[in-house]
């Protein structure tokens, strides 16, 4: 985080995960304004030599450093509450009225539930327990 906010960028979400035979640690940093590859390699560069040096996670692993992008992934409380009132895209696990991808305006959310408000108009609210994904909606 100090890396991060002395070159005025701000965390908005880690994972570590394995793909394949690989292990990836990713970050996802955002500022004002969006984030262009020359920032994802500065922040890369500083981070690597203090991974490198600390030693954080034990074995081999890939790290990358990226944008959370146009479609990004809604998984923290603080993702929704900054994307109420945008077009949202949101899958579950198991068919709901015969299907698993619905679109539309995240109109609010709460510990357990989410509610969209389609194209139509109707309000459709899901168990957070059955939502598989969320992000935002993009448009060519």
């Amino acid at each position: 985080m100090p890396i991060l906010s002395r070159m005025g960028f701000t965390l908005y979400d880690t994972e570590y995960v394995k793909e394949g035979a690989d292990y990836y640690l990713r970050i996802y940093i955002e500022k004002e304004g969006g984030i262009t590859v020359d920032d994802c390699e500065d922040v890369s560069r500083e981070m690597n030599e203090l991974l490198d040096r600390e030693d954080y996670v034990e074995g081999s692993y890939i790290f990358e450093v990226s944008s959370p992008g146009l479609g990004r992934t809604l998984k923290k409380e603080k993702h929704l509450q900054a994307s109420l009132g945008e077009e949202v895209e949101l899958k579950t696990y198991h068919p709901v009225d015969k299907q698993k991808e619905f679109a539309g305006i995240l109109k609010s959310f709460d510990p357990t539930t989410v509610t969209i408000e389609e194209e139509d108009g109707k309000e459709r609210t899901f168990q957070r327990k059955d939502i598989a994904l969320i992000r935002l909606a993009f448009h060519f």
